[in-house]
């Protein structure tokens, strides 16, 4: 009896840790870095953002929705990130998947952002990347590859995007 339930324990640990592993999927060049599906979207200010046209600078997408707590933790934390790091070449392209703008725009009163908010009403972007989980977050390098994947947040997790972040910024 013993003996089954540390293996359950151990089975259990391993399952966590590698559910935690798989929450973040760096990716580099050398495993076949490959390009980020490129999508223009309307901005909450009326402005189509075209994600081709960003080459040349590092970008973080956020996929976010206004029901979604953790979004609300995370959300201050990456306006923090891009304002010190855009002098650098950075930008957070913040997207919303509701199909009520006005949720966003209430959600963006409580958490203003600097960065633009782009609207997925339709799920179209979410879809080209194959978002399951919010927030899901995508680092692109300057050359237009998916550098970086993460899925959810909890507190901590802005620390890796920090890391990536300043990372893609000197290369």
């Amino acid at each position: 009896m013993m003996k089954s339930k540390m293996s359950r324990v151990g089975f259990t640990l391993v399952l966590l840790a590698s559910l935690s592993l798989a929450a973040v999927a760096p990716v580099n060049a050398a495993s076949g870095a490959k390009p980020a599906p490129n999508f223009t979207l309307k901005s909450l200010t009326g402005k189509n953002i075209k994600l081709s046209e960003m080459t040349g600078n590092v970008v973080l997408i956020n996929f976010w929705a206004s029901w979604c707590g953790p979004c609300r933790e995370e959300m201050p934390l990456l306006n923090a990130l891009h304002k010190k790091y855009e002098p650098l070449g950075f930008t957070v392209l913040g997207v919303n998947v509701e199909e009520q703008t006005d949720k966003a725009r209430g959600f963006l009163n409580d958490f203003p952002v600097d960065f633009p908010v782009l609207l997925d009403n339709k799920n179209q972007v979410s879809q080209l990347y194959n978002v399951v989980a919010m927030p899901t977050t995508v680092v692109v390098d300057r050359d237009g590859n998916m550098r970086f994947l993460h899925k959810g947040y909890k507190p901590g997790d802005e620390k890796k995007y920090r890391k990536m972040v300043k990372k893609l910024v000197r290369e």
